[in-house]
C-alpha cells in the first residue's frame, strides 16, 4: 500500500486587522487539503493570493491572543485558525476573499 503525504492546506481569509506591532492578523478557514498543525504553522511561510491576482510572500510570527490557545483538535473542529502574519508593507493589502497557500521552499 502506498503512503501519500498528507494534501497541503488551502486556507481563505474571512477577516484582516492591523496588528499593533506591524504585522497583520488574519482569521482563516479551512477549504481544502488538510487541517494544518499548530506546530508546523510556527514560522510557515505562506503565498497569499487576492482576487486580482496580487499575491503577497507572508511568514506565520505567532497567534493573536484573543483567539484563544490554538490547538491542532480546534483547528481540525473548526476549521478555523487566526495568525499573525508578517509580510512587509504588502501585507497591508491582504484582506478577505484572498486564498493562503503552503510556500514550498
Amino acid at each position: 500500500m502506498e503512503h501519500h503525504p498528507p494534501d497541503p492546506p488551502l486556507l481563505r481569509v474571512v477577516d484582516a486587522l492591523d496588528h499593533p506591532h506591524g504585522h497583520r492578523i488574519l482569521r482563516t478557514r479551512l477549504i481544502g487539503g488538510s487541517s494544518p498543525r499548530v506546530r508546523e504553522l510556527r514560522g510557515a511561510r505562506f503565498e497569499a493570493h487576492g482576487p486580482e491576482g496580487k499575491t503577497v510572500d507572508l511568514r506565520v510570527v505567532g497567534f493573536p491572543l484573543f483567539g484563544g490557545t490554538p490547538s491542532d483538535a480546534r483547528i481540525r473542529a473548526s476549521g478555523r485558525v487566526d495568525l499573525v502574519v508578517d509580510g512587509g508593507e504588502d501585507a497591508r493589502a491582504v484582506d478577505r476573499t484572498w486564498k493562503l497557500r503552503p510556500r514550498t521552499v
